[in-house]
């Protein structure tokens, strides 16, 4: 049981880590078009994200996929820059209650993306056979998702306390926090290592 807490915590501490916050930037961009009335929808794209994290550190564990580290340091931001981008463009709109597949498409690849930033330093810290790596994984990847639904907790009663308290609209909220990733996220792109060829 011990085993599991270790790994646990280590899920919960790379979602939490302040130094490496593009996580929770990507969980405040998938947050904010929604209120706590669609939390089946949140949950449901926050589990695909941490099952393509999870996918994509079990065929790192394997040697199935193997990636440059810079080339992931470069798309981890490139996917909040775009999961920002699609809230200005549907924020107000009618579509959050469309279909889930596009967006659970999208937050299955970005997950996928994000995961592997995480792969080198996941293999480093499991020594042994690959088989041995899975159930580490598994527990691993319960903390990831205890994590995020604690972010995504945090930003729907901020959304809540911003609209009740000082009016702002639905809409509003969303622009002004997709800007404020956008704005966060874009010096990340700017200094990425992959520009210095």
């Amino acid at each position: 049981m011990s085993d599991f807490w270790i790994y646990f915590k280590i899920g919960l501490n790379h979602v939490l880590d302040i130094n490496g916050y593009d996580h929770v930037l990507f969980l405040i961009a998938l947050t904010v078009p929604y209120a706590f009335k669609d939390w089946k929808r949140i949950l449901l794209l926050v589990t695909i994200f941490t099952i393509g994290h999870t996918l994509a550190l079990m065929l790192s564990v394997f040697n199935i996929i193997t990636v440059q580290a810079n080339i992931v340091e470069f798309l981890i931001p490139i996917t909040i820059l775009i999961t920002a981008f699609f809230n200005l463009f549907t924020a107000g709109k009618s579509s959050k209650q469309e279909s889930i597949t596009f967006v659970g498409a999208i937050t299955l690849f970005f997950g996928i993306i994000h995961g592997l930033g995480f792969s080198n330093y996941f293999k480093e810290i499991l020594p042994g056979k690959p088989t041995d790596k899975l159930w580490p994984l598994l527990e691993f990847a319960l903390g990831i998702e205890a994590a995020q639904i604690i972010v995504v907790l945090v930003v729907l009663i901020l959304s809540f306390i911003v609209q009740t308290l000082f009016r702002f609209s639905k809409r509003d909220f969303t622009l002004t926090m997709s800007a404020f990733v956008i704005g966060v996220v874009i010096p990340l792109i700017i200094e990425s290592p992959i520009w210095k060829r």
